[in-house]
């Protein structure tokens, strides 16, 4: 019983993964549990991989990679080769001699290979990916190579030559592996039999009427028979009704209505007249005046066909056209017409030397190459793979370099960098459907940032989708422009279009709130404001349109001036003991709070501040640092494609590497802009103006006596006017006893 492979395993985003270091790895890859795989399936385009070597692992060419695929791969690469540890280097070259000719597809991969080599005038045994991927280069100056299609250097003689040539000529060409024009076998089927076709109806030729003028002649009588059979209606009419003639012939006030212009430009309007005067008589009169539109070409039909009467009749112009119907029956069904610009005498030198057989000899002995070439295009199909399969696999089975400290190695799916805020994002994705990116994406956890890219060297536009995992958010809204770098370097201007809110730090949490009250206030102060400003507005407007028709009321003074209403003490008085009321209430409560605070110590105090913090940021900090917890990569692969088999989380500190934030040296630097500091004396006095008005305004409500300075204003004493109230009653009690007395 064959002994079991084993694994070694790594922990890796949160998840225990399988660890592929090494070419046996690659080659047991079908007995690793597909359970045990990151990644179950991902789609073959729109990765930062090489297309080419992904459409080649799609065995299945469904346009997605799957663990069938990359097993299939594995068993097929690693048989390939004598050491599978070679799958590991990446690289784009390998020496034939390594390749395993023990195997069948590895000796068939040694054999193409050599061809190749051979082919190229390339010395020693090493043969690279660019080697392979000049199809054109390999077959250069080969006449067979297995594709069915022959070429002039597939040619033996002259003769065979000249027929292909022929043949591309009528027919067009195909283009053939050495990158030479030829042809294949429908084409030579075709052209052979164009030129029995051609030949048999040169031989059922009818002599022409007028000989080499014919053609000529009968395209002439085509454009005027419309306008002469028009001719002799008109003729018919007249001599039915010679009254009307003047209205049937050409009307003086059509030529009047153009005389005064340029006629050179109205050879369509001037065409539109009767071909000749209209008379009386049903017959075109050769020597008659015709239609300067029409004339040049009457008198070319009249001098080809020579006609023996000095007039044309119905049925004479009728007899003309008769004599072209047998030709142009004979023309209608020509057919080979591809092959007649080759000309008569080297269609019927074609034909003699019947070269039809011999090219489909030549087609079919190509054909028996058709194992060994596609064999050379299996090592170009191998070199990608042999350069890119490794990078795959520790994309798919593991996810290896998206977790690789060095930051110079990314995954497959980061498709470049989006410098914004002064920040560079490193996990960019492009979106491939934005529709399931708005169902999925807001389970990541991540503060995500949609951008869509334009760039003036390419015509495509793109959407992506980056994380920000580092800094603040408040300079980032939706429709702030950006700079995106593709893998390639190619420059794109980004504008962000959608933004999905998760926390980025716990630091950032905790000031979230106080972000939140303030911009509730912000808005709460905008909205009153607006309101207020609305409402003075409606009223004002009303009384200015009311104002015009408003009239005097009844006893009211008519010199244009209001009365003055008379001053109401008591509803004054109301209003200040109000005030004066709610000043107390207020100044209470500060008395209260600050003597509790003045009554704690430092420490507690410090306590104090540090508690009141906590109870409005620590529920925030304590969600944050949940949803920091729990952010997955997984969701947004799921939305481009992706079907994902393993938890891929970013821990705070990982997440931390994917963004960069600007960092500046310490440097004192001085703005030449900045506004002039106020003088020191001025600065000092201003403090102690100001600390005197605290003070005053503490000692006046009464907030300094805990520090034996009562305020002098009875309404915030309230124990002075207690002590009084005490002397008062005690005095009164004391007069009473004496009268007792």
């Amino acid at each position: 019983m064959a002994k079991k492979h084993s694994w070694n395993y790594e922990n890796i985003g949160g998840s225990t993964r399988v660890k592929i270091t090494t070419g046996a790895d690659i080659a047991h890859l079908g007995e690793l549990d597909p359970k045990m795989w990151t990644v179950l399936s991902c789609p073959s385009t729109g990765l930062e991989i090489d297309e080419k070597s992904l459409q080649y692992i799609d065995t299945d060419h469904d346009g997605r990679i799957r663990v069938n695929d990359i097993v299939a791969t594995a068993q097929w690469m690693t048989g390939a080769i004598k050491n599978a540890d070679l799958l590991l280097k990446g690289d784009d070259n390998i020496d034939i001699e390594l390749l395993n000719k023990e195997d069948a597809a590895g000796k068939k991969l040694y054999n193409s290979s050599r061809q190749i080599l051979s082919n190229l005038g390339k010395e020693g045994n090493v043969i690279t990916l660019a080697d392979s991927a000049d199809i054109a280069a390999i077959f250069a100056k080969t006449g067979f190579n297995g594709d069915g299609i022959i070429s002039e250097l597939s040619a033996s003689n002259d003769e065979e030559k000249a027929a292909i040539a022929a043949i591309i000529k009528t027919m067009g060409s195909v283009a053939d592996r050495s990158g030479e024009n030829g042809v294949n076998a429908e084409s030579i089927e075709k052209f052979y039999q164009a030129l029995n076709d051609y030949t048999a109806w040169q031989a059922a030729a009818i002599e022409a009427p007028y000989g080499a003028d014919t053609d000529k002649a009968i395209e002439i009588y085509n454009a005027l028979d419309a306008k002469v059979k028009d001719y002799f209606v008109r003729a018919k009419l007249a001599s039915f009704s010679p009254e009307s003639t003047a209205k049937l012939d050409v009307q003086t006030a059509l030529i009047e209505s153009i005389s005064a212009d340029n006629l050179t430009g109205k050879t369509d309007e001037i065409a539109s007249y009767p071909l000749a005067r209209i008379t009386d008589k049903v017959e075109l009169d050769i020597d008659a005046p015709i239609n300067p539109a029409w004339a040049a070409q009457f008198e070319t039909l009249v001098a080809i066909v020579k006609p023996t009467e000095k007039a044309f009749t119905e049925a004479s112009w009728a007899a003309i056209g008769a004599t072209f119907a047998a030709y142009n029956g004979w023309k209608a069904a020509k057919k080979g017409g591809e092959v007649e610009v080759l000309g008569t005498e080297a269609i019927q030198k074609l034909i003699a030397d019947d070269k039809k057989q011999a090219l489909l000899d030549l087609i079919a002995k190509d054909a028996t190459l058709k194992e060994e070439a596609e064999s050379i295009e299996m090592v170009n199909r191998f070199l990608h793979i042999y350069r890119d399969f490794y990078r795959l696999l520790r994309n798919f089975i593991t996810f290896h370099d998206f977790y690789d400290k060095d930051k110079k190695v990314a995954a497959i799916f980061q498709s470049g960098r989006l410098i914004i805020d002064q920040r560079e994002c490193r996990l960019c994705m492009k979106v491939a459907d934005m529709g399931k990116h708005n169902t999925m994406a807001a389970a990541s956890g991540m503060y995500l940032v949609y951008c869509d890219c334009t760039s003036p060297i390419k015509s495509t536009k793109q959407t992506i989708v980056a994380t920000v995992t580092v800094g603040d958010i408040g300079d980032l809204f939706v429709g702030k422009n950006a700079i995106y770098y593709d893998n390639e370097g190619c420059i794109w201007d980004a504008v962000i279009t959608k933004i999905i809110d998760n926390p980025i730090s716990i630091g950032q949490a905790f000031w979230s709130p106080y972000r939140r009250m303030a911009t509730a206030i912000e808005n709460l102060i905008n909205k009153s404001a607006a309101d207020k400003d609305a409402a003075m507005m409606k009223d004002v407007t009303a009384k200015i349109n009311a104002a015009p028709t408003a009239a005097p009321a009844a006893g009211a003074a008519t010199d244009g001036k209001t009365a003055t209403p008379p001053f109401d003490i008591a509803k004054f008085a109301g209003i200040f003991a109000a005030i004066g009321m709610a000043v107390g209430m207020i100044g209470t409560m500060l008395t209260s709070i600050f003597k509790g605070i003045f009554e704690l110590s430092w420490w507690q105090l410090i306590a104090a501040f540090v508690g009141i913090m906590l109870v409005i940021s620590g529920p925030a900090m304590i969600l944050a640092w949940m949803k920091l917890r729990r952010r997955n990569i997984a969701p947004l692969l799921n939305a481009n494609g992706w079907a994902i088999n393993a938890a891929s989380k970013i821990s705070i500190p990982f997440g931390e590497t994917l963004t960069d934030i600007a960092k500046y040296p310490k440097l004192k630097l001085k703005d030449p802009y900045a506004k002039k500091g106020i003088p020191t004396w001025k600065k000092c006095l201003i403090s102690l103006v100001m600390l005197a008005v605290v003070i005053g305004a503490l000692w006046l409500t009464n907030l300094l006596a805990w520090a034996k300075y009562p305020s002098p204003l009875s309404c915030f004493n309230k124990a002075a006017v207690e002590v009084v109230e005490t002397t008062e009653s005690i005095e009164v009690e004391t007069s009473n006893e004496t009268v007792e007395e």
